[in-house]
């Protein structure tokens, strides 16, 4: 390929060989930071003709502007580039932009270092899958594999060299909007995801010209932010902190994940942006993390607003200090870095440190190879939207929707009968996409509902009513929709959210249907008492579902299923793909039971099952502890039946594995996939645990009349916790096992450690 490198320092830096030297220094605490790889030698005779502002440069990130034509980047940022003074750059994309502005970083500066492109792919780039919650409905980590792989695809042939996703923050409150980019509430279920995604995102070879960096974030404890309010305050014990929040994040370092991003949040009264403990004494020494840390967007300034940081010039040391790499957006390294350095406040091997991690990331990509081997036109153009990679956006629609409820077998739908299609989200080509889209298209590439039951009913069939909008308290519509629903066999709703009610800054208190959506439900089933009602879901969040659950004959849940969404929900409606998705995050009966998950501590004084408003126990007066739908469930058109399970040993030492296993049957008419999942509890430790903790799942094809035994093995390794000592270990004693369908359950079985 013509690179078209203009001759500089770096095209002679090209020619040294491949030694692999360890690069060591040593932090201005002493925590010593040791980075090896085989281009050290290439980044040691680089790092040797950098200035320190060079240097500094490395660390720090702009972002392009987007117009209406697409991103610019002002002249500012372009001077800055040609000073060397930008590592990387944010919200440039197409494959000419990104070209363009490599160009400038290559060919007009001292060394010609090249930049790093970063964009917000977090559920596909242009193809755009089910939003991250619904992801993880699918419990299926090869298909979440192949999703943030075709995201790299795409991403990648438009220039784009790094994401920043996967969001591994465990979420357990609804009322948190990002909870719609999240794998839910259980650990075990979301490192697992976490994994899938750097794999998908990375491939198995970040020298190939179709991988992009992953970025595990937020660290940590964002999903744990008061009241549910985005960039909340964050307080938690070690306990919630090493055996619920931490675990995704090391699983993603396990995986090989090449970046990390801070927290908006404090954590113990600590803003994550400053905080050495994450960083520096968890994540790099004792997790040997090798990659660079960037900071979230203008977090180190916030750490001023916390009252952390007297100005932004020392917010500015304490970032660099607790162990972030690159600045995005604050300007803070650019401003502060070189005058902290030269009047001795901040250790220059802090510096060397982070621009060498950076620097080992750009190599790592083959970027000083050829800076301009993601920025391909032609490939943009052959890449971007590709038949399989929209047929794998339909599949993954299906296997994300949940079906919450379906009395009466009311789905699937039977081709020919009539269906009243009704609803604001029936026809929507916008919401449907949901939040953190990249630059999938809301309009002219996504499939609407409507479009996918058209491809099984054609127009005759169906009878169409928007009947409301999404917010607000018009009711006029309600009589078109009324006539609709008399007029057909059957009514299918499609009602939710807008795309922007969940994502970033999107937190709400009521989560409850907006706007008239629930009284038209009612409306409709006053006027058709008999007839089937199924409702469709799109949302990015838990909704309190209490009304509809009575209202509604069938509900499924689809959450925002992407591109290609009406195709795979339609494919569910009627039943060419049947339903196997699984909830990954638990429904309340109304948002007074927030927090509620499935994983939670035994109180002192449990509620008594028998008698459920027992005085003095752990009740509501006014509700029922249990949740409207738990974490696991989720029907089928079939049905499963659980055999007891079957354990090899009642009585296990520290170097056994405990087989366990039990046989499942398909007793009804369809062939489908189900979710088995494995759960313990560890009755007695010497900090008290959950009452149930998922410990393995497996996704079953099975068919009709058929019977399958699924089989899990577990070790000393799957019962380890952070104990009272903080040590990972395992105490003996007796747990309780079961395998079931779903976390609504009560054990039966147990086993003992000896």
């Amino acid at each position: 390929m013509n690179r078209l490198i203009k001759p500089t320092i770096i095209t002679a830096l090209i020619l040294v060989g491949f030694s692999c030297n360890t690069t060591k220094s040593t932090s201005k605490n002493n925590h010593p930071t040791v980075v090896e790889s085989p281009f050290d030698a290439k980044i040691d005779s680089l790092m040797s003709l950098m200035t320190l502002k060079e240097k500094i440069g490395q660390t720090v990130m702009y972002s392009g502007d987007l117009t209406v034509t697409g991103p610019v980047v002002s002249n500012n940022n372009q001077k800055y580039v040609k000073e060397g003074a930008v590592g990387a750059m944010l919200n440039v994309f197409s494959a000419k932009a990104t070209r363009d502005l490599q160009k400038l970083a290559v060919e007009e500066t001292r060394l010609g270092i090249p930049l790093l492109f970063g964009y917000d792919v977090i559920h596909g780039y242009k193809t755009i899958f089910p939003i991250n919650l619904g992801l993880a409905a699918s419990w299926d980590l090869e298909d979440i594999k192949k999703g943030s792989r075709i995201a790299a695809q795409e991403a990648s042939a438009v220039g784009i060299h790094w994401t920043f996703a996967p969001m591994v923050d465990i979420s357990r409150d609804p009322r948190w909007g990002r909870i719609s980019e999240s794998a839910g509430e259980d650990v075990y279920l979301a490192s697992k995801i976490g994994k899938a995604y750097v794999q998908g995102f990375q491939g198995d070879d970040l020298s190939k010209h179709n991988t992009i960096l992953a970025c595990a974030k937020h660290f940590v404890g964002y999903g744990a932010a008061q009241a549910g309010r985005d960039y909340h305050t964050v307080n938690m014990g070690q306990d919630e902190l090493w055996n619920v929040y931490f675990p995704p994040f090391k699983a993603t370092v396990d995986a090989g994940v090449e970046t990390f991003m801070t927290a908006f949040n404090e954590l113990n009264g600590i803003p994550a942006t400053g905080n050495k403990y994450i960083f520096r004494d968890v994540l790099r020494d004792e997790w040997d993390f090798k990659g660079f840390v960037v900071t979230d967007y203008f977090a180190t300034n916030e750490m001023v607003v916390h009252g952390y940081a007297k100005d932004r010039k020392e917010a500015t040391k304490l970032a660099i200090e607790a162990g972030v790499d690159q600045d995005m957006m604050s300007n803070a390294n650019h401003l502060y870095l070189e005058e902290l350095v030269n009047e001795g406040k901040v250790d220059v091997e802090l510096i060397n440190d982070a621009c060498r991690r950076i620097l080992l990331t750009k190599y790592k990509l083959g970027l000083f190879d050829d800076p301009y081997r993601y920025s391909d036109e032609q490939r943009e153009k052959e890449v971007i939207y590709e038949p399989e990679f929209l047929e794998a956006a339909r599949k993954s629609a299906a296997m994300a929707s949940v079906l919450l409820k379906n009395d009466n077998k009311s789905l699937p739908l039977d081709k020919n009968q009539t269906i009243a299609l009704i609803g604001p989200l029936a026809k929507d080509k916008e919401n449907i996409i949901g939040n953190w889209a990249a630059e999938g298209d809301r309009n002219g590439k996504a499939i609407s509902v409507h479009q996918g039951v058209q491809e099984y009913l054609g127009d005759s069939k169906i009878i169409f009513a928007k009947g409301c909008e999404i917010e607000g308290k018009d009711e006029s519509g309600f009589s078109e929709a009324i006539n609709a629903a008399k007029r057909a066999d059957k009514v299918v709703m499609v009602l939710g959210e807008d795309y922007d009610m969940s994502g970033e800054a999107a937190s709400r208190t009521n989560i409850k249907l907006p706007g008239s959506q629930t009284q038209l439900i009612k409306a409709i089933r006053e006027a058709v008492p008999n007839k089937k009602i199924i409702l469709v879901l799109m949302n990015g969040r838990p909704l309190d579902l209490s009304e509809e659950d009575i209202l509604a004959d069938a509900i499924l849940e689809t959450w925002f299923p992407g591109t290609s969404g009406g195709y795979g929900v339609a494919d569910v409606l009627f039943g060419a793909y049947n339903p196997s998705a699984k909830l990954p995050v638990t429904f309340p009966r109304n948002v007074g039971q927030v927090p509620i998950y499935y994983n939670m501590k035994r109180a002192g004084r449990p509620m008594n099952p028998n008698n459920p408003k027992e005085d003095y126990t752990s009740n509501y007066l006014d509700s029922p502890n249990s949740p409207l739908y738990a974490f696991g469930h989720g029907l089928s058109y079939t049905t499963y039946q659980y055999s007891d399970i079957t354990l090899s040993s009642k009585t296990i030492g520290f170097s056994d594995t405990l087989s366990v296993s039990a046989t499942i049957t398909n007793m009804g008419d369809y062939d489908g996939h189900e979710i088995v999942q494995l759960y313990i509890h560890d009755k007695v430790g010497s900090l008290t645990r959950p009452v149930k903790e998922l410990k393995g799942f497996r996704k079953v094809f099975i068919k009709k009349g058929e019977s399958k035994t699924v089989n899990f093995d577990l070790t000393v390794e799957d019962l380890k916790y952070y104990t009272a000592d903080m040590s990972f270990n395992v105490e003996p004693g007796e747990f309780q096992i079961a395998i079931k369908g779903s976390s609504d359950f009560d054990f039966k079985h147990t086993f003992t450690l000896e």
